[in-house]
This record gives structure tokens, C-alpha cells and sequence, in this order.
């Protein structure tokens, strides 16, 4: 009997590489998973997954540590690096926060991926590795030929833009110079239901904040959206069909934060809802086109949303906590302390 294929995720407790984990377990994969900590109890959810016991392992690992990540690599023929911080509060220091775990990071993982003989990986990137661009014509949709300035980046001190374009370009070139397989997919601003039990992740925590409302003022951004199910399934498409050297933009419906809440009103108008908005005239507009050519048939938007707040409303995190007010991350709020 032919052993399943082995691959392994790195942050598998994440709210996307979790919902992969679970993706490939149910497709027959052998499983290895790094989290920083396998005792902890938060990462005790990915455990109980099906199938989870048979082909699943959790192994230890940081990316700053090479020979952590060559352990959890060893016997898999293709790596998912989905490990890669994402700014929930102000960013302090850049370099520690993001660029290193990023950058280095990504540049660690694809060394292990040699050491090991790893043929295939998969890169989380971004639309925020697209999306910064002030020489990309207005009226033309964001495709995978645009790449964030990273100059424009810089001035404008977007250090997870930054961080995402340089570690997607680090590693597609890698993977030219070293004849390895290298795909990176983009997604936008991902919702969608939680596996994690007690870890409330930055995208799900702004539509959590959108219902509840709170002190912060909000940006009304424009912004895609993707359902987290659906980058999975992304995920997994291009591991099993995509050429190498190939970037994929993962996302479906676009509307700006003022156009969301509408919709969410409509279905749920018993919440609050954020009433401080301004907007800052940020469009991304980008095609999806490429993934869809490939196979990527997502699911709609109100589906989306509905399995969202079913998910918030059973774990509690939609009701009114004294002492505990909603935030805003940062990222999505107008900058007013300095």
C-alpha cells in the first residue's frame, strides 16, 4: 500500500494554515504542523481534527532557527510557510517585529527546504505585496505582473507591505536559482469561521469590531475579501496543479468598509455596529482571474459572513465585556496618537 504524501505547514495553528491543515488531513496528506509551543493548549484543537491522530504531527519550531524547521521538514516532499506575523497593534520596532520574522524567516525556511531536499513550497504572501504601487494606472485591475514599491513602501513606513514583498520576492527567486518549486499566493482580507478555540485572529478581529463598534475611528478602505476556506482550498490547488514561479491572487468580493457594513446590517440588525468612518480613498481593486483558470470556484460573500458571526456569537466574542473594550487593529484605524 502506497504511504500517504508528506507535507508539512508551518504555523499550523494559524487561523488560514489550521483551516489547511484540516484541508489536507481530509485529502489523505501525512501531516507535519510547527507551532511554537505543541504543549500549549491552544494548539490542542488541531489534535482533534480528523483524521489528526493518524497523520498528524506537531513539531516545535521558529523561523529564526534553522535546525528546528530541517526537523519538522525531514520526509516531506513540499512545505506550506504560512508562518508570518501579521500587525495587530503599532508596530515599535520593524526590524524585530516584522522584517525579521518575515524576511529572515522566509529566507530560513527555503534553506531548510534545501537541507532537507524539499522539492515544493507554497508562500503566503499578500495583497499588500500588489497593492502599494503609485505607478499602476488607476483604471487598470491589480494583477500578479504588479509588485508593491518597495521605496513607497518604505517612505510610508508600511512595514508589512514591506515585509510581504520582500520575502515573496526572496523566494520566488530562490526558487530559480536552485530548481525548486515555488508557488506564493495572496490573499486579501480574510473571514470566515475559526478552528482556534481562544486565539482571535487580526483579520477576524476587525469585523468583530465592525459589529460591535468601539472608541476607535475606522478607515474606509477598500479592500478585497476572501473566505478563509477558500484560501485553503487555494492553497491546495496550486500545490497539486500550478507550474512554478507562479503568484496567485486569492480574493473574491470587493467593497469599501462602509458598503461591508450595509451588508452586514441587512443580515444582522440587532448589532451596534462602528460609527466612526473615514474615509481615506484607498481602492484595491485586483482580478482573480489566474486562480479562477486554475480551478478556484469560492463560495459568496453572504456565506462568508453568516458562518463569521455564527462562529463570534458561539464563542461569545460578540458579547459586551465591562472593563474589556473592543479594539480596533491598527492597521484599520485612523492614526491619532501619533
Amino acid at each position: 500500500m502506497a504511504s500517504s504524501p508528506r507535507v508539512c505547514v508551518t504555523g499550523g495553528g494559524g487561523f488560514v494554515a489550521s483551516w489547511l491543515v484540516k484541508l489536507l488531513l481530509s485529502r489523505g496528506y501525512a501531516v507535519h504542523a510547527t507551532v511554537r509551543d505543541p504543549d500549549d493548549p491552544k494548539n490542542a484543537f488541531l489534535m482533534r481534527l480528523d483524521g489528526a491522530d493518524e497523520n498528524l504531527r506537531l513539531f516545535r519550531a521558529d523561523v529564526l532557527d534553522i535546525d528546528s524547521l530541517a526537523a519538522a521538514f525531514a520526509g516531506c516532499e513540499g512545505v506550506f510557510h504560512m508562518a508570518s506575523p501579521v500587525p495587530g497593534e503599532k508596530i515599535a520596532d520593524p526590524e524585530e517585529e516584522m522584517m525579521a520574522p518575515t524576511v529572515k524567516g522566509t529566507v530560513n525556511v527555503f534553506e531548510a527546504c534545501s537541507a532537507m531536499n524539499v522539492k515544493k513550497v507554497i508562500l503566503v504572501s499578500s495583497l499588500a505585496s500588489v497593492s502599494f504601487n503609485p505607478n499602476w494606472p488607476e483604471d487598470k485591475l491589480i494583477d500578479e505582473s504588479c509588485w508593491s514599491d518597495i521605496e513607497f513602501c518604505k517612505e510610508n513606513e508600511n512595514w508589512y507591505a514591506l515585509a510581504k514583498t520582500k520575502s515573496e520576492e526572496i523566494a520566488l527567486e530562490y526558487g530559480k536559482k536552485n530548481g525548486m518549486h515555488v508557488v506564493t499566493v495572496l490573499p486579501g482580507l480574510v473571514f470566515g469561521p475559526l478552528l482556534q478555540s481562544v486565539v482571535l485572529n487580526t483579520s477576524s478581529k476587525v469585523l468583530v469590531y465592525m459589529i460591535k463598534g468601539g472608541p476607535d475611528t475606522m478607515n474606509n478602505k477598500f479592500w478585497p475579501i476572501v473566505d478563509v476556506r477558500d484560501v485553503a482550498n487555494a492553497f491546495l490547488l496550486v500545490y497539486e496543479k500550478a507550474e512554478p514561479s507562479a503568484r496567485y491572487i486569492c480574493s473574491l468580493d470587493q467593497m469599501d468598509i462602509v458598503d461591508l457594513l450595509a451588508v452586514m446590517q441587512s443580515m444582522y440588525p440587532n448589532y451596534g455596529y462602528v460609527d466612526k468612518m473615514v474615509d481615506v480613498g484607498c481602492k484595491v481593486a485586483v482580478t482573480t482571474e489566474k486562480l479562477k483558470d486554475l480551478g478556484w470556484a469560492p463560495r459568496e460573500l453572504q456565506e462568508t459572513l453568516a458562518d463569521s458571526v455564527e462562529c463570534y456569537e458561539k464563542a461569545g466574542l460578540l458579547a459586551d465585556v465591562d472593563g474589556n473594550p473592543c479594539r480596533l487593529p491598527y492597521f484599520y484605524r485612523m492614526n491619532t496618537d501619533g
